[in-house]
């Protein structure tokens, strides 16, 4: 685990309200599109960047603000993304609900990272609908910091694929 991340998703969980909402605010936006978002961004990257070159990317920082900010999940280690939307889908309804949220799963993974903040708040809106209140922030950060790399993608489909076959065989034993 990064360091840096931690920091910055600790810089992000100390984060009054005011500031919350100013970042849910840009929802959609880039970080150049506003000067108080600009400036609240830098305050919470810029220190971190300048101790370690390790800190997340500004771009990949800046979406992870903005989606921290709208969602609110508490941090919590090993609930990654992946996993989560499996044992959600793996428990959907096989003819209808289950095929949306694999198509959405699977749309997510073919996108640029500069076109991931729409199709994660989503996916992130579905967590919340299954009364998910946690999320790996850090975790999160650091798998889209390597979001180009394809092993990164194929690693977040076989965390899925097996959380879906895990509690799809668990189900069916009952």
């Amino acid at each position: 685990m990064n360091k840096s991340t931690i920091a910055f998703i600790q810089s992000l969980t100390n984060l009054k309200e005011g500031d919350l909402g100013l970042l849910r605010m840009h929802k959609g936006s880039l970080l150049d599109e506003s000067l108080p978002g600009f400036d609240l961004f830098t305050g919470l990257w810029w220190p971190l960047r300048q101790k370690s070159q390790a800190a997340p990317r500004r771009e990949i920082a800046w979406l992870i603000a903005k989606l921290f900010a709208e969602h609110l999940f508490e941090h919590k280690e090993g609930e990654n993304l992946p996993l989560i939307i499996g044992n959600i889908c793996s428990r959907l309804e096989p003819k209808k609900e289950q095929p949306r949220l694999r198509a959405r799963f699977d749309r997510l993974l073919t996108r640029d990272v500069t076109q991931l903040e729409q199709p994660l708040s989503l996916v992130m809106g579905i967590m919340r609908s299954h009364k998910r209140t946690a999320l790996d922030w850090v975790a999160l950060t650091d798998d889209l910091s390597y979001w180009e790399r394809e092993s990164k993608r194929e690693q977040w489909t076989n965390i899925f694929m097996k959380a879906y076959r895990t509690k799809k065989e668990e189900s069916n034993v009952d």
